[in-house]
């Protein structure tokens, strides 16, 4: 592997209008809308009321950072973050390798999408519409002809429906105590405590924290996006197409550099400029929206009645009392959306993984797996994961609340790491000129510090546990 250095010098192409580069936010938001948004933050929400909500807005802050992080080493390189990290790090993608597959190999999403649209059709026992889910899911990423823009229309069509779904039924289920309360709640103030309530799991709290947003190396799937989006110095990189129906192009692992001067530092700003203003927009604003009204409804709908089932099946009995105070058909309604919303993450977290599995085997072995190699190495680990998810399945597998809370602590040390990583990358790799200031970075060490925090808090809780 070249130093980055030795990395051939092309120039820095201009940056389109901002209105060409909505895009890549949507995928990494919808990330997170399946364990964040949909289900972790309205499951505390109903049981301890929007006093917490300052979490998640924190959670997605953190997130926004460290997501524009990945983004500025992708559009300088037009390479994956994983590439730097092997410059530095021998055996980094071996660690990117496991701590990816461990805290994502459950298919609970897709479980808790099947026990929603099963609700709706009366089927009592959803193990095989979860598998039908999965192959499904399989289908719909091995068929599209250009990956990225497969998984980018899909999250964009299910959040153009999902987040004016949610906003109608706010207004018209919410009162205006209802709406106090979330205004409330973003500055700490809950019913009868601040920040936190009395007899709240810390764990789970700091878990949704994890989870708000797209949570553990799932992040870092956005220097993909970046690059196959095309934007910056991943103009010169190939993308994965399908290897059915696409269009086989060049694919390249190593990016290029280009040559730091008054000019390109102000074509670069150009680009750095819009694509915060694009994250901010999709990502954060969009989100924060996203998971507060989901949030609301959970507590207007069914707040200490019932919603401290540890599984998917408070959702249901929000639709329940949607139905009873519109219209059987809005309850309906709000399970397909949230149904489809979950089977839109499960896929897309199938892709992120299989990107960044598959990459970080080629770039361990790059002797035996050659960058043209990629999309059939990837296709591999996506079916080979989807098997994962229907053998798991198959032997009975339900997926609690706490199961993901368990998955939130492992991908929480993971952005632990990851966010370390990225700040160290970017401040010894990139030119000065183009490297993250002082605010940046501030970010950047408090989101470790507190990723590192609630590892460290949780392992000793446990090791405790056992004593």
């Amino acid at each position: 592997m070249k130093k980055s250095s030795s990395l051939p010098v092309k120039p820095l192409p201009k940056a389109p209008p901002l209105r060409k580069m909505i895009g890549p936010s949507f995928i990494i938001l919808g990330l997170g809308l399946g364990s964040g948004e949909v289900i972790m933050w309205p499951y505390l929400s109903s049981n301890y009321g929007m006093g917490l909500i300052w979490g998640a807005i924190l959670g997605l802050s953190f997130q926004f950072f460290m997501n524009m992080e990945i983004e500025r080493y992708a559009l300088a390189r037009g390479e994956s973050v994983f590439v730097g990290y092997r410059r530095r790090f021998k055996f980094a993608p071996l660690w990117f390798i496991a701590s990816t597959f461990l805290p994502w190999m459950w298919p609970g999403i897709a479980a808790s999408a099947a026990v929603l649209l099963g609700y709706i059709f009366g089927l009592q026992n959803t193990q095989w519409l979860a598998v039908g889910l999965l192959i499904g899911m399989g289908c719909i990423l091995s068929f599209g002809p250009v990956l990225y823009i497969t998984v980018e229309r899909l999250q964009k069509f299910l959040i153009m429906v999902g987040v004016p779904t949610i906003f109608i039924f706010s207004i018209l289920l919410a009162s205006k105590a209802d709406w106090t309360a979330v205004g409330q709640g973003i500055v700490g103030n809950g019913d009868g405590f601040w920040f936190l309530p009395a007899g709240i799991s810390i764990a789970a709290f700091l878990a949704a924290m994890a989870y708000a947003g797209a949570g553990g190396n799932l992040n870092l799937a956005q220097s993909f996006y970046v690059k196959e989006k095309g934007f910056g110095m991943g103009k010169y990189a190939g993308r994965i197409t399908s290897l059915l129906t696409g269009k086989k192009e060049k694919v390249s692992l190593e990016g290029h550099r280009f040559i730091v001067n008054k000019q390109s530092k102000a074509e670069f700003n150009k680009w750095w400029r819009r694509i915060n203003i694009e994250h901010f927009l999709v990502f954060w604003l969009t989100g924060t929206i996203t998971i507060v009204l989901l949030s609301l409804l959970a507590y207007t709908t069914v707040y200490l009645s019932g919603g401290s089932d540890a599984s998917i099946g408070f959702v249901i009995k929000e639709s329940i009392a949607i139905g009873e105070r519109l219209l059987p058909i809005a309850g309906t309604f709000f399970l397909l959306v949230t149904g489809m919303t979950l089977f839109g993450t499960q896929l897309t977290v199938f892709d992120a993984t299989s990107r960044i599995i598959s990459e970080n085997i080629a770039i361990q072995a790059p002797k035996k797996v050659k960058p043209r190699s990629i999309p059939k190495v990837y296709y591999a680990v996506l079916w080979l994961q989807i098997l994962a998810g229907v053998i798991i399945l198959s032997l009975g597998f339900k997926q609690p609340l706490q199961l993901l809370m368990l998955a939130a602590v492992l991908n929480a040390f993971a952005m632990f790491v990851h966010t370390g990583l990225t700040l160290y990358l970017n401040k010894k790799e990139l030119p000065k000129e183009i490297r993250p200031g002082l605010i940046r970075t501030g970010a950047m060490t408090t989101a470790f510090l507190f990723y590192g925090g609630f590892s460290i808090y949780v392992i000793l809780s446990e090791i405790q546990k056992l004593f």
